[in-house]
């Protein structure tokens, strides 16, 4: 009865945890059981969808699920917004410094330290199949790629501020407050004057 039960839960959520089926009474060894039978896919640590079921945004799933405290920054949140046409290779994802970060060996987690305005400020929050999506909004995003220029190249930032303003994801009003957050304005503030 409960193996119907939890599957029932998962055909309806998406994605079922640990913590859900404990509400209903249920061991949660049993969601380890029914991955290993073949009627549950491991997803992330204590997160389970059916094996026929591919989430929309199964990536940044499995990237909340992992690190529910981190937020999603930089190329993934390019992605997630569809500002740019780059697949990257692995899940970036902002934690506040002092954070405990957990390693995967299912997902190449790319995780970059934040503190103070720089990680509270322009966070959205999506839900899908009951997970929440922690994601930076795209004005953030290009302020962001703007600070890590370095890391993920002049030319994805320059290309991600005229793809937001150009596709009205974002604004420049937008795009400056958060590039003072960031500490980035002096940077950006040229690229901004050029975007049309």
């Amino acid at each position: 009865m409960q193996k119907d039960d939890i599957l029932n839960l998962a055909r309806e959520k998406g994605v079922v945890r640990a913590r859900d089926i404990q509400k209903m009474g249920a061991s949660r060894t049993m969601l380890p059981y029914l991955a290993q039978k073949g009627f549950l896919r491991r997803i992330a640590r204590g997160t389970y969808v059916r094996t026929d079921y591919v989430p929309e945004y199964e990536t940044f799933i499995e990237m909340a699920a992992m690190v529910p405290h981190g937020v999603i920054c930089l190329l993934s949140a390019l992605q997630f917004h569809e500002i740019t046409t780059q697949t990257p290779m692995e899940g970036w994802i902002a934690v506040e410094r002092g954070k405990h970060v957990p390693r995967s060996d299912r997902l190449p987690l790319r995780i970059v330290k934040f503190s103070g305005e720089a990680f509270s400020e322009g966070i959205e929050n999506h839900v899908n199949s009951g997970i929440t999506i922690r994601v930076y909004s795209p004005a953030k995003t290009v302020a962001d790629c703007f600070k890590f220029r370095n890391r993920i190249g002049s030319d994805v930032a320059r290309e991600a501020l005229r793809d937001a303003i150009r596709q009205n994801k974002a604004t420049r009003d937008d795009i400056w407050y958060y590039s003072k957050c960031c500490r980035v304005n002096g940077v950006l503030a040229p690229y901004l004057e050029m975007v049309s």
